[in-house]
């Protein structure tokens, strides 16, 4: 048997491109994979924009999630305010279960929740769970992006200048809405990097209007 010389086994490139291959396989993947989890990144982010503008929309005429935000007006006289003067200065921010304030509150109970608004929000109108079937009109914001949860909802009502002590539909808030604690979700990267990345802050913001689900709700404005 005739040993075969070393200075043709290293000149050998036999299986060379099969070799290449195998070294690059894992780095195409890598590539291919993580742009399309790149580009659903991208549209998840789109879409957690636009469901917070339709939350906010939703918020500003329908009841609030702080129960007692209604009475603010005409708790405002009760407390020494003259009727047609400008509203006193308050912050209330409302996130899973609870509400907190900060300023002139008088009336609005601490931790109180509004769960039935805060549904309303995210579900959409006449809805329980997110994905029911209906009219454009009865959307919320989960049928835009369906990973949102109420524990995902802040919601901020702020003292925005307008209205006016005593006015009988209640004060006039900015109402801001964002998200939190939202991850985005991947179809390849979760799974082979064990990658988790957070989804930066998305909110919006809008006047509220008449803060009032409907005539008779126990909530609304006198």
């Amino acid at each position: 048997m005739t040993a075969v010389p070393r200075t043709r086994l290293w000149r050998d490139q036999c299986g060379a491109v099969f070799a290449e291959f195998a070294i690059m396989l894992p780095m195409i993947v890598l590539v291919v994979f993580g742009s399309i989890d790149f580009l659903y990144a991208f549209y998840q982010w789109n879409a957690a924009a636009k469901a917070v503008e339709v939350g906010a929309r939703i918020a500003a005429v329908s009841d609030p999630v702080a129960p007692g935000l209604n009475q603010l007006s005409s708790q405002a006289v009760l407390n020494g305010a003259r009727p047609g003067t400008p509203m006193p200065g308050f912050t209330v921010t409302c996130r899973t279960g609870s509400c907190a304030c900060v300023g002139a509150c008088p009336g609005l109970l601490e931790n109180s929740f509004n769960e039935v608004a805060m549904h309303r929000i995210v579900y959409g109108r006449g809805r329980s769970a997110c994905g029911q079937a209906g009219p454009t009109y009865t959307a919320g914001m989960c049928d835009v992006l369906p990973s949102i949860t109420p524990d995902h909802v802040v919601i901020v009502y702020k003292q925005s200048g307008l209205g006016y002590a005593g006015r009988p539909g209640g004060p006039l808030p900015t109402i801001e809405l964002s998200l939190e604690n939202m991850q985005f979700q991947f179809f390849f990267l979760n799974s082979l990097l064990g990658a988790h990345i957070a989804m930066p802050a998305v909110r919006a913001t809008i006047t509220a209007e008449d803060l009032c689900s409907g005539v008779g709700s126990s909530i609304c404005g006198s």
